[in-house]
C-alpha cells in the first residue's frame, strides 16, 4: 500500500476584501461587546454549516477567515484513490487530483477549493442562523459577564414599562427586574422615570441573564453615601450599620478613623448637602446619622437621637438594654408607632425597652439601687473615705482635725500636734496638752479650777 502524502495546492480565496463584512464585525464588536474573533469564528463555522447542507459531509470541510480583509478561502481535503471514486465528497481520482498539484499521488491529500456562492438557499439561511445565534449566546454571555461584576453594587436605570406589579428598569444593556417586594411602598414610578437601583443578584438563565435589582435594601444607602460623602468612599468615615424602613425613616451609624474628622458631619455635608442628595435621590425619605461608639450604653443613647436619654442599664450577655428617659422625650425616644425605637433596635442589635423617670420609679430593673447591694458595700477592715463619720472603736488618722461642733468618741485619743476646736469638749479618758505647758498634763477637773 502506497504511504500516504499530504499533498497542497494553493487554496483559492472566493473573493477580495470584503469592506461591508467588515464594518458589520466592528460594529457588532462596540455594539453588543462581543470579541472580533468570536464572530470569525461564528462565520466560519457557519459556511460550515452551509457547506455540510450542501455537500451533505463537511468533516473534510475547511474554512480560513483573513481577519484584515474578511476574505474567505474554503476547500475540502480530499484523499486521492486510484480507479473509481466512491465517495466524490470525501475522495479525488488520481487524474483530477493531479490538476491541482502535479505531485499528488495515492493515499495523499489535496486541498479542492469550493465556491461558497454556489450554496442554495436553504445552506444560505442555516449558515445565517448559526451566526445570529452564535451573536445571541455571546451577547447574553456579554451582560452576564459585564453585570455579574457588578452584584451588590448601586446603578442607574430608566424605568421603560410596568407589568402589573413588576417594573422593567432598563440598564442601557440589559433590563432588570424590580419586583414588587423591592419597592418602596407609596413610591410612585413612571416610564422614562430616571431612578437608582440596588443590584441584589445576577441569574445566567436559558433565556438571557434575568437582573434582580432593589430600591428598599439598607446598602442602597450605603452606595449612595460613598457617592455623594468623599470620606466615606476613602475609608476614612466608615458606616457601621444600618437600620431602615424603606420609603420612611433610616438610621446610619458612623465612625471616623481620623480625629480630625466628625464622622456626622462629613455625611452631613455644608448646609446638609450631602445628605440632602441622598434623601432627593430617595425621594424623601427622613435620614438619622448618629455617631457609633464602642460602648454599647453610649452607643444606644446615640441610636435613639432626637430623643434625650436619662440613663441606660446594659446587659451584654442577652443583649438587652433598659432605657430612661425624661416624661416628656417619652413619645419621641419610642416615635409614631415604635418607628425610632424599633429603628434604634435594629441598628445597635438591642433589645430596647424604654420608661419614663415616672415610669422607671416602680418598675424593676430600671433603678441603680436594684443592681447594688448595699449590706455588703464595706467589707470587714475597710476604712470609711474622707468625710465619713467615725464609729465607736474607730481611730483618725494622723493629720486629720475635728471640725467645730463634732465630739471625739469614747475611746478615742487625739494625735499628737492635734488641738481641739472652741467649743469642743474632750470626753472622759481623753488628754489634750495645754498650750503652752511643759508637757504637763491637766484634768479636766484642775481646768475648771484655774
Amino acid at each position: 500500500m502506497a504511504a500516504r502524502k499530504k499533498k497542497e495546492a494553493a487554496p483559492q480565496e472566493s473573493g477580495g476584501a470584503n469592506l461591508e463584512l467588515l464594518e458589520a464585525i466592528e460594529m457588532l464588536e462596540h455594539e453588543k461587546d462581543i470579541s472580533r474573533e468570536v464572530l470569525f469564528e461564528a462565520i466560519e463555522n457557519s459556511l460550515i454549516t452551509a457547506c455540510r447542507n450542501h455537500y451533505g459531509k463537511a468533516d473534510n470541510v475547511h474554512v480560513e477567515m483573513d481577519r484584515e480583509t474578511c476574505a474567505v478561502k474554503i476547500y475540502a481535503e480530499k484523499t486521492v484513490t486510484e480507479g473509481e471514486v466512491s465517495d466524490s465528497a470525501l475522495e479525488i481520482s488520481l487524474e483530477d487530483a493531479k490538476e491541482l498539484d502535479p505531485d499528488a499521488e495515492v493515499g495523499g491529500t489535496v486541498k479542492v477549493w469550493l465556491k461558497s456562492d454556489g450554496f442554495g438557499r436553504i445552506a444560505t439561511q442555516s449558515a445565517k442562523n448559526v451566526i445570529i445565534q452564535k451573536i445571541k449566546e455571546e451577547e447574553r454571555a456579554a451582560i452576564f459577564n459585564r453585570f455579574s461584576g457588578k452584584a451588590h453594587d448601586v446603578v442607574t436605570g430608566i424605568v421603560q414599562r410596568v407589568n402589573g406589579r413588576n417594573i422593567s428598569v432598563n440598564l442601557g444593556r440589559a433590563d432588570a427586574l424590580l419586583s414588587e417586594n423591592e419597592q418602596v411602598r407609596g413610591e410612585i414610578l413612571r416610564a422614562t422615570d430616571r431612578i437608582k437601583v440596588y443590584i441584589l443578584d445576577v441569574k445566567n438563565t436559558p433565556r438571557g441573564p434575568k437582573i434582580i435589582v432593589s430600591r428598599t435594601h439598607p446598602e442602597l444607602v450605603k452606595k449612595l453615601f460613598e457617592s455623594e460623602v468623599t470620606e466615606v468612599a476613602d475609608g476614612t468615615v466608615e458606616i457601621r450599620s444600618i437600620s431602615r424602613e424603606a420609603g420612611s425613616r433610616t438610621k446610619i451609624a458612623v465612625w471616623s478613623n481620623n480625629p480630625d474628622v466628625d464622622a456626622v458631619g462629613a455625611c452631613v455635608g455644608m448646609n446638609g448637602s450631602r445628605v440632602n442628595a441622598v434623601v432627593d435621590e430617595l425621594n424623601g425619605e427622613k435620614i438619622d446619622i448618629v455617631n457609633w461608639d464602642e460602648n454599647p450604653a453610649i452607643y444606644i443613647e446615640n441610636a435613639l437621637s432626637p430623643a434625650k436619654v436619662v440613663s441606660v442599664i446594659v446587659d451584654g450577655d442577652e443583649k438587652t438594654a433598659k432605657v430612661v428617659v425624661p416624661d416628656y422625650q417619652l413619645s419621641l425616644a419610642i416615635g409614631k408607632e415604635g418607628q425610632n425605637a424599633r429603628l434604634a433596635a435594629r441598628l445597635t442589635g438591642y433589645k430596647i425597652d424604654i420608661k419614663s423617670e415616672t415610669q422607671a420609679k416602680d418598675a424593676p430593673g430600671f433603678r441603680m439601687e436594684d443592681y447594688l447591694d448595699l449590706e455588703d458595700e464595706y467589707e470587714e477592715g475597710e476604712y470609711p473615705e474622707d468625710g465619713e463619720y467615725y464609729e465607736e472603736g474607730e481611730y483618725a488618722e494622723e493629720g486629720e482635725y475635728a471640725d467645730e461642733g463634732e465630739y471625739a468618741e469614747e475611746g478615742e485619743y487625739a494625735e499628737e500636734g492635734e488641738y481641739a476646736e472652741e467649743g469642743e469638749y474632750a470626753e472622759e479618758g481623753e488628754y489634750t496638752e495645754e498650750d503652752g505647758a511643759d508637757g504637763e498634763e491637766t484634768s479636766l477637773e484642775e481646768k475648771s479650777e484655774t
